[in-house]
């Protein structure tokens, strides 16, 4: 096959010149490998299981039906007919059966994941019923009109001029966008899976970067890439069908649209801390930022805050549809005023702009609609452009906090009282009210959770003060589970790490068929999805909680069942053999590894990105003097006796009445990873004194040689 050449855009082109061009020379590619690609399955009624057997014992039922129910009195017909059957199905259930064994037995570690899928199931997809839609286009648009309310504007025609501030597009940019692009992800409606375009740019890279460029010099996206599709699913534990807010949807784009967006995403992401566009307590869809670093930089401050004897609560509140209500003028407004290269704005306008879906489910019409969709949140740059959307919500808290985690906003407060939190944190929601007002976006008031903070020296009666929102009472809760961490006033983590294990051993059972003993998957496989799916859901959290040692004794008699599967040992193996010979260390050892591994990923980051990073102790080497402004350590100055910080490079005091911060013993944690020269030694400050009472100690030697 001969690579397709691509023509040239027009010199002067408008946005539906631009499309025709991109949309014939998209066709024609598409088209040309269409033929020569053979199609995994021919039909969607093939089954990797049927046989020739099975063809010829379906000949012999079908032929012996007819003569059944022919002569219904002739009893030698009836008994034919029966026994065709019982042997026809027999044999389906045996062929399957085989099959699936086969299947097992020649699973690689990249087919075991397919094995897991067909072993947990899915539940079939509910129906959409709603009141008042008598036919499918009637539901088609009852769900259109709630997924995307509003009418959108129609397409406008507009010359495109190329920008003098656009970099001119490259191959190994797009060679670095497929390679973030997924071989497991849906495509859209052009039905061309990732791998195809991997292929396409081995072969000639040519063709997708002639495709691609001009749209990156005129800042465009073109209604071609616009269209996607949604499939509507219903929220599980919902009481009642009957109404569209108990469905949701998921958007799939077009692959080819998506290496656009990662360029994009990539160019975007470069400026945008240059630019001012992120706040520094934002975190979520940021390179180098987790649920970790929000979870750590909440607990820190919780903790800061109390041990100067305040008092302390927190307001979590979730922004309700915040990707689809991202106005794209405003966006692109914002863009533009805070200095970012034209062809960055013209092309966010374009691409969330004169966009189409069609919904997909059981009957629907498939047909294509506009929408106002906002960004699509199936779409790599989308939750960028949200969080540089709702940056402008983060306002400075006197003694506080304001963190978000992409659409998950927390309020934290602090006084002499519960009362007088509540006070503040009314205050600063009303802010944030109308902020979100002017953005077009809103809070969803069934979802606010309040919790007050304690600790475990506090002898004074629980507070319930409740919080009123917009007519509504909220009252304090003594569990709240934000970002996959379970929090209790007291921030026990026992909570956190029983709720783990019940989530672990859902997954265990739903995997344990894989591997009967005898048969099944080998042993290396069943170590894979031991350490690969069990460990993750059972150890997350555990690099900011530390389990108590009860919760690592019952955390461990989980694990030692699944060394056990993993090996097909007895129950009287030792635990000490199983985990030899299953090659997984013991949970305890694998738990008080993750600490390590999240500390060294704190202090490799950048203290002007990561926000745990810019508030350790000023003692810790690290490579800038960048210290975060809204840093409450300086109150820890007022501690004396056993609640001074930790000083870093220092072993650890074995008094266990000594109260500290939670990063001050983040970096002991990994004291035995780094050298002494791990960064040039910071100059001793009055600021060092004011805060840590003490000068900066001379490099000690490391725990590992003491």
């Amino acid at each position: 096959m001969n690579a397709p050449v691509i023509p040239p855009a027009p010199p002067i082109p408008t946005t539906r010149s631009l499309d025709l061009w991109f949309k014939t020379n998209l066709g024609r590619v598409t088209a040309q490998f269409a033929m020569h690609t053979p199609l995994k399955r021919l039909t969607y009624r093939s089954k990797p299981w049927w046989t020739d057997l099975l063809s010829i014992l379906r000949r012999a039922y079908n032929s012996a039906l007819p003569s059944s129910k022919r002569d219904r009195h002739d009893p030698s017909f009836l008994a034919s007919a029966r026994a065709a059957r019982a042997s026809y199905f027999k044999a389906i259930k045996k062929a399957k059966m085989d099959d699936w064994s086969s299947f097992l037995a020649a699973a690689t570690p990249q087919s075991v994941w397919t094995a897991k899928r067909f072993a947990v199931g899915r539940p079939p997809p509910r129906f959409p019923e709603l009141p008042g839609a008598n036919t499918l286009e009637e539901l088609n648009k009852a769900l259109l009109d709630h997924l995307f309310p509003g009418e959108p504007p129609g397409p406008r025609e507009t010359i495109l001029l190329p920008f003098a501030d656009c970099q001119p597009l490259e191959t190994e940019e797009i060679s670095r966008a497929l390679a973030r692009s997924s071989l497991s992800s849906a495509p859209g409606p052009d039905m061309t899976p990732n791998s195809v375009w991997k292929r396409v740019h081995r072969v000639a890279p040519h063709i997708i970067l002639d495709l691609l460029a001009p749209l990156v010099a005129y800042g465009s996206h073109p209604l071609t890439l616009k269209k996607a599709d949604g499939i509507v699913l219903d929220k599980p534990g919902k009481p009642s069908y009957d109404s569209p807010s108990s469905f949701r949807f998921i958007v799939l784009l077009q692959t080819f649209s998506k290496i656009l967006e990662r360029i994009m995403d990539s160019r975007l992401s470069s400026v945008a801390r240059a630019c001012g566009l992120l706040d520094q307590h934002q975190c979520g869809s940021l390179a180098g930022l987790s649920a970790s670093d929000a979870t750590t930089t909440l607990t820190h401050e919780v903790r800061t805050l109390q041990m100067a004897g305040r008092k302390v609560s927190t307001l979590f509140l979730d922004i309700k549809r915040g990707f689809d209500n991202v106005n794209a003028s405003s966006l692109s407004g914002m863009l533009k005023a805070k200095g970012v290269n034209r062809y960055l704005v013209s092309w966010t306008r374009s691409f969330l702009s004169d966009r189409t879906c069609r919904l997909l489910y059981q009957g629907s019409p498939k047909i294509f609609a506009p929408v106002s969709v906002g960004t699509p949140q199936g779409s790599p740059v989308s939750p960028l452009l949200f969080v540089v959307y709702v940056s402008r919500l983060h306002s400075e808290i006197p003694m506080g906090l304001t963190f978000s985690y992409v659409d998950n906003f927390g309020l934290t407060a602090s006084s002499a009282s519960y009362r007088r939190n509540i006070q503040i944190l009314q205050r600063q929601y009303a802010r944030l009210k109308s902020k979100v007002a002017r953005l077009g976006v809103s809070f969803s008031i069934p979802k606010p959770e309040l919790i007050h903070w304690r600790t475990n020296r506090d002898r004074g009666p629980i507070s319930n003060a409740p919080i009123h929102l917009d007519g509504s009472v909220f009252k304090p809760k003594c569990q709240v589970r934000w970002l996959g961490y379970s929090f209790t006033p007291s921030m026990s983590t026992t909570p956190h790490f029983t709720k783990r294990l019940a989530k672990a051993q859902v997954a265990f059972v739903a995997i344990q068929r894989l591997s009967p003993p005898g048969t099944g998957l080998p042993p290396f496989l069943c170590h894979l999805l031991a350490s690969s799916l069990l460990f993750p859901v059972l150890s997350y959290g555990a690099d900011v909680f530390v389990p108590t040692s009860h919760m690592v004794r019952k955390l461990a008699v989980f694990w030692h069942k699944v060394q056990r599967w993993t090996t097909n040992c007895f129950r009287s193996t030792p635990t000490d053999i199983l985990a030899i010979e299953a090659c997984l260390p013991p949970l305890d050892l694998l738990l008080r590894y993750k600490r390590p591994l999240a500390a060294v990923r704190i202090l490799c980051s950048p203290p002007e990105i990561n926000p745990p990073m810019a508030r350790l102790p000023p003692s810790v080497q690290r490579p800038s003097l960048y210290r975060h402004s809204r840093d409450h350590r300086s109150l820890s100055a007022k501690n004396e006796g056993s609640r001074l910080p930790l000083p870093w490079l220092q072993p650890r005091p074995p008094s266990k009445n000594r109260a500290h911060l939670p990063l001050d013993a983040l970096p002991h944690s990994m004291l035995f990873l780094l050298g002494p020269g791990w960064f040039e030694p910071l100059p001793v400050t009055s600021q060092h004194l004011l805060c840590e009472h003490h000068p900066a100690p001379p490099p000690a030697p490391l725990l590992s040689q003491t």
